[in-house]
């Protein structure tokens, strides 16, 4: 690890953070120069927790070095020396941490729509394979890569979501009225409806359904109790009416379908997904790991980058949460059918559970399903569907997401804008932790130890990161971390650039790297400057990390504190 001291240059070196292990008196031996502040760990080599502390060189005199303790254990807010370089001089505008995802459908499938909803906040556009064609979603897939081809300062991720297993009521020529007491069949048959029949896409509905069970229809919209079954039909009564639609969706309470988790129709779909290279699939149904590792083999077998956001919405996937959770790249609570086939008490407390888990595997997760479910057919959404944005933010998830609100709903724009105005205000009440989560302080490798170590300086100083990665990896474990500021990941990758969109708290952005490390430096914070994404006078905590490091042909892990110059 070299300590890098810069003359020249846009950014003016004021802080130099050393994490190679060394005594603070080692660290010390070559410093030349006053008013440098230092981060030093004390416990790196003993893999504990990190005791850190902020020193400054107030004087240096021959071999002789006056040092000053700033602050033992680190608190948030400003921090500076004695000349005042430290403390932030302006205040940005903030920037939304929790990623939006919109599901596109025909409120949103135009050009026009796509566009206002990237401008207006989406961050992942969501094809939802239950409805629409390959054609349809491939109008999608053109528009938002024509989008990210031309925004320059925005990117949108695309997100496949797999129909998967679901069991569905057939086609009505016009909506049935289910009334309380109503005796109402269901068959195996196709193309079956009558006023007290119809049909069900599952051959071994008949096989998974016993008398007594509870028939959630339309994720509990309508329920029904099973009185009896014969050789192609179930027998019920309806228990709670209403309107019953075209290809509703069909629960047992308790129970998922013994269907496999991908279907032929899914093997279709992904391979569209593959072809289109699109930035994450969403599976659905997931019951247990063993689905993941077979897609993730596929996927390895195209040589397709794509990473895979297990749904969490059956019944069987919870006792297998742990091993599934390993198994995936992130997470969806998908709370529609996980409220259908479990008690629907048990939902925020397994939300908070899913969320907590990703967290502590630094995954991320999507919180899903009725966020904003009235705003489909009215103009403001009602205090609950806000409370519930402010609650999955609060508990950490990195993006929440929008269906049929934006794919087929009156007002997708003034969603999106509900969506991120709440999260922006929830965000800004959010208390910064001093100590990382008990599940992040002992970490066994640097590059984790390094992330911590970044997010602390960050949040000490109030400054902004700047990090430079080819694979993204130091982006997401700084997103982990949840420093209190932006994350801008400048990339030399699209598609990274694209996969990072999902991330709480990073602003991806594309950039080609020279060879000259400053001057790749100085361009950066140019294009910072020009998108008011910073002001001259700032303080940015500049990162750079890896293994695979950019600019040296070891491993190195770099922290600069520099100022912001014009």
């Amino acid at each position: 690890m070299a300590t890098m001291y810069m003359q020249s240059g846009i950014l003016k070196p004021n802080v130099v953070i050393n994490l190679s292990g060394q005594t603070q008196d080692g660290l010390l031996s070559s410093v030349k120069r006053v008013n440098h502040i230092f981060l030093t760990s004390e416990s790196w080599a003993k893999k504990q927790s990190c005791r850190t502390q902020i020193v400054a060189v107030k004087s240096v005199s021959g071999e002789k070095k006056q040092v000053t303790t700033i602050n033992k254990n680190i608190d948030f807010g400003s921090v500076s020396s004695s000349n005042g370089s430290l403390t932030p001089t302006s205040i940005l505008p903030p920037q939304r941490k929790t990623k939006i995802v919109c599901t596109i459908g025909p409120s949103s499938g135009s050009r026009e729509m796509i566009w206002k909803l990237a401008e207006s906040g989406m961050n992942v556009a969501r094809l939802n394979m239950s409805h629409g064609d390959h054609a349809s979603h491939q109008k999608t897939v053109d528009i938002v890569k024509e989008y990210n081809a031309l925004s320059g300062n925005n990117v949108i991720a695309i997100m496949l979501d797999t129909k998967g297993p679901e069991v569905r009521s057939g086609d009505l020529p016009q909506p049935i009225y289910l009334k309380e007491g109503q005796e109402f069949n269901f068959t195996i048959k196709r193309g079956v409806s009558t006023e007290d029949t119809v049909s069900v896409n599952y051959d071994d509905f008949i096989i998974d359904v016993d008398v007594g069970d509870i028939l959630l229809v339309d994720g509990g919209m309508m329920s029904l109790a099973v009185k009896s079954k014969s050789g192609d039909v179930v027998k019920c009564v309806v228990i709670d009416g209403g309107e019953l639609k075209s290809r509703r969706h069909l629960n047992v309470r308790g129970r998922s379908a013994t269907l496999p988790s991908i279907t032929d129709k899914d093997w279709e779909d992904i391979k569209f997904g593959v072809d289109n290279q699109v930035d994450f699939y969403a599976v659905s149904f997931v019951k247990d790991a063993k689905v993941v590792h077979e897609l993730k083999d596929y996927l390895k077998s195209c040589n397709a980058d794509i990473r895979v956001i297990v749904k969490i919405e059956s019944a069987d996937s919870i006792p297998n949460l742990h091993s599934i959770l390993s198994a995936s790249d992130g997470a969806m609570v998908a709370r529609g059918d996980l409220g259908a086939e479990l008690p629907i008490e048990e939902v925020p407390l397994l939300q908070e559970d899913i969320i907590n888990r990703c967290r502590s595997m630094q995954k991320p997760v999507i919180v899903a399903t009725n966020m904003l479910e009235s705003m489909i057919i009215h103009p403001m959404p009602t205090r609950a569907e806000v409370s519930d944005i402010a609650i999955a933010v609060k508990e950490g998830a990195d993006a929440i997401m929008l269906s049929g609100e934006t794919a087929n709903g009156k007002y997708p724009l003034k969603s999106v804008n509900v969506m991120h105005t709440v999260a922006l205000r929830t965000e800004s009440t959010l208390s910064v932790n001093t100590s990382p989560p008990s599940q992040f302080s002992h970490q066994s490798n640097m590059s984790d130890m390094f992330a911590l170590h970044s997010s602390t300086m960050s949040n000490t100083l109030a400054t902004p990161i700047i990090v430079f990665t080819r694979t993204g990896s130091m982006a997401v474990l700084l997103s982990h971390y949840r420093p209190s500021s932006t994350v801008f990941a400048f990339t030399n990758e699209g598609r990274v650039k694209q996969r990072l969109a999902l991330y709480q708290g990073v602003k991806p952005i594309y950039m080609e790297f020279s060879d000259d490390a400053e001057e790749t430096f100085s361009r950066a914070v140019t294009f910072l400057l020009k998108n008011n994404l910073v002001k001259e006078g700032q303080f940015v905590t500049l990162v750079q990390s890896g293994a695979r490091s950019i600019w040296r042909q070891e491993s190195t892990h770099h922290i600069q504190v520099r100022k912001v110059q014009g």
